[in-house]
């Protein structure tokens, strides 16, 4: 057994395994802020612009008359916190207004599940309108998603 190859086996020293010669070379890891983002405690000089994405409605959810459509944003909160005050938040905070059908109203989503959820959809044309706003329920500029799709005829009623 060579020294080289010895090295690559682990160690047990009292009751702890120690690896010692891995020739992987180990990935530069990423920092908790690059992963998550900004820390709540420090106030954010400069923040980049509040993004919204939202990917086409699920085929499978349309099939049985259920909107499933994903969504992420960027460089804003999704939260249940809202008020005047809550708009000098840093990192700022927000929440998504759902509008069906160009109905008169909207209902407020802070849940930050990643997808909306709307069930029991007739067949048929449908349009399905998604804002980001801030605390203070005001669209963030540019950031609205409209979605039109149709359920199927076939599509069986679903409850939740």
């Amino acid at each position: 057994m060579t020294l080289v190859s010895s090295l690559k086996r682990p160690l047990t020293l009292l009751g702890a395994v120690v690896l010692i010669g891995s020739t992987a070379a180990a990935a530069p890891a990423q920092t908790a802020r690059e992963i998550r983002g900004a820390s709540p405690y420090v106030a954010i000089v400069n923040e980049a612009p509040p993004q919204l994405f939202v990917d086409p409605p699920l085929s499978e959810g349309l099939k049985i008359g259920v909107f499933w459509a994903q969504y992420r944003v960027e460089n804003l909160h999704i939260v249940p916190v809202f008020g005047p005050n809550a708009v000098q938040a840093s990192p700022r905070i927000g929440h998504l207004h759902v509008i069906v059908d160009d109905l008169p109203w909207w209902w407020a989503d802070a849940s930050d599940n990643n997808t909306v959820d709307i069930a029991g959809l007739p067949p048929g044309r449908h349009k399905v309108t998604i804002q980001l706003v801030n605390a203070n329920h005001e669209i963030v500029p540019g950031q609205v998603k409209v979605l039109e799709f149709t359920v199927p005829e076939h599509a069986a009623g679903h409850n939740h």
